[in-house]
């Protein structure tokens, strides 16, 4: 069976910045493997289309440029906000106030936005809301272990079910 939309994939694989012989940065050989809804919108798009067409047993090696994968890194995500956004019951939290936390927080608007912190000053801290990898090319290599049909619950819900995925 092809890699296909909604086909459930089992792939394990090596990430590692800018090429194979770059910084590696994760790996899930040795460990459990990533099974994903193929076409579900939950992966790098570029990723998904690099992997169109493999089958159970197929290797496969190819980059993503930072622009395809988690954008650019824009100087414009460093903000600095008011001390006293994380005051938690009356005092600042100083458990979040770590540098190189992440902290999930909100925009005017109310979208979620993900921000790891830089600085801390007196009044002010320093937040970067990049992703943590952008500006990064991304190298993967890896071998595809499954290529199934997704049930038709896993297509109305939009990802895997039971192992490797969602327990509900």
């Amino acid at each position: 069976m092809k890699i296909d939309k909604n086909k459930v994939v089992t792939l394990h694989y090596k990430l590692q910045k800018d090429n194979s012989e770059g910084e590696m940065v994760e790996e899930t050989f040795g460990r459990d493997p990533l099974v994903f809804l193929y076409g579900a919108g939950a992966m790098i798009p570029k990723f998904e289309q690099e992997l169109e067409g493999k089958g159970e047993g197929d290797n496969f090696a190819f980059g993503i440029e930072s622009a395809e994968a988690y954008g650019e890194y824009n100087p414009d995500a460093i903000a600095e906000i008011p001390k006293e956004a994380f005051v938690v019951d009356g005092k600042v939290a100083d458990d979040l106030l770590q540098v190189g936390k992440i902290i999930p927080m909100r925009d005017q608007e109310g979208n979620q936005l993900l921000g790891t912190v830089m600085d801390i000053g007196e009044q002010q801290v320093k937040m970067n809301f990049n992703h943590p990898m952008a500006g990064v090319d991304l190298y993967f290599t890896g071998r595809i272990e499954d290529v199934r049909d997704a049930t038709q619950e896993e297509i109305e819900h939009g990802h895997v079910h039971g192992k490797g995925g969602v327990q509900h």
